[in-house]
């Protein structure tokens, strides 16, 4: 799917800190994911300083799950006004810990050192929104996903006349020319004001000088979440999404089976809506 990251940034709109126009999930190929490009960023020797991944059964016998995470990607891992780690994937991950009865330790790490940091057993899984992708899944175990997300058309809440992506042909719409979104506008016809990112691009569709604007359909719905009278809305979203997991070194099956039994009782019990709630308005998951 799509090869660029995610950048946060305040939001004029409210006191939120938003996505920055780029893709869902992390996604890319095999050394990008999350809000920074790359995996070999820190040398073995410097992800190395603390080996102490576990095994399932270690995992138990110590009572705390490692967890790798960034801690600067809102809305899933950052830091709140009271400086305390929280975000969708945090929350989700203390669930998951709870379910398997021990406790969530997260290791912040930078995305650059994250992968290096779960080979060289710093932590015992992921949590950071990262992208399922074939190349990923040739070195590394995933969990069931706990998100998808598409790309979906923006527009303001009066607007009917654009329902979907061909309804851009001929539209000005608002997009920072270096991300895969203004491709997808322009194989659609549209025509394309350049803007710096997701803030300065919502800021043109609501004053009327562009029509829409395409991008992530996650940061959307959390700056709807905070700000329901902004007048926008979604007029399309697109047919294929991208699916999210945990993820695990490769050797780490039993623990990714415990996993993903902890993730199916927090979607059974109700657990997972209400996260998903909290930080998006609706379920992710769907």
């Amino acid at each position: 799917m799509h090869t660029k990251h995610k950048k946060w940034m305040s939001l004029s709109l409210g006191p939120i800190v938003m996505l920055a126009a780029l893709t869902g999930c992390g996604v890319g190929n095999s050394s990008n994911a999350g809000s920074q490009n790359g995996v070999n960023g820190t040398s073995p020797g410097e992800a190395s300083t603390q080996v102490n991944g576990q095994t399932l059964a270690q995992v138990k016998k110590s009572g705390e799950l490692k967890i790798g995470t960034e801690g600067t990607y809102a809305p899933f891992t950052y830091h709140n006004s009271q400086e305390q780690l929280t975000g969708f994937d945090v929350e989700l991950a203390q669930q998951v810990a709870k379910q398997l009865g021990v406790k969530a330790d997260f290791v912040e790490t930078p995305w650059d050192g994250m992968f290096a940091g779960l080979n060289d057993k710093r932590f015992d899984m992921i949590a950071n929104e990262v992208g399922i992708t074939s190349d990923r899944q040739k070195s590394f175990l995933f969990s069931n996903p706990y998100i998808r997300s598409a790309s979906v058309v923006i527009v303001r809440a009066n607007d009917n006349k654009i329902h979907s992506f061909k309804d851009l042909q001929g539209v000005s719409v608002a997009q920072s020319l270096t991300s895969n979104y203004a491709a997808q506008a322009k194989a659609n016809g549209a025509k394309i004001t350049d803007v710096q990112g997701f803030n300065e691009a919502i800021q043109l569709v609501k004053s009327g000088r562009a029509e829409a604007t395409i991008n992530d359909k996650l940061s959307f719905l959390q700056m709807q979440k905070q700000n329901p009278n902004m007048g926008l809305k979604i007029a399309a979203t697109a047919n294929d999404s991208t699916p999210c997991g945990f993820m695990f070194r490769k050797d780490e099956g039993d623990l990714q089976t415990a996993v993903n039994a902890a993730l199916h009782t927090l979607i059974q019990n109700g657990t997972y809506d209400k996260i998903s709630d909290k930080y998006f308005g609706t379920n992710v998951l769907k």
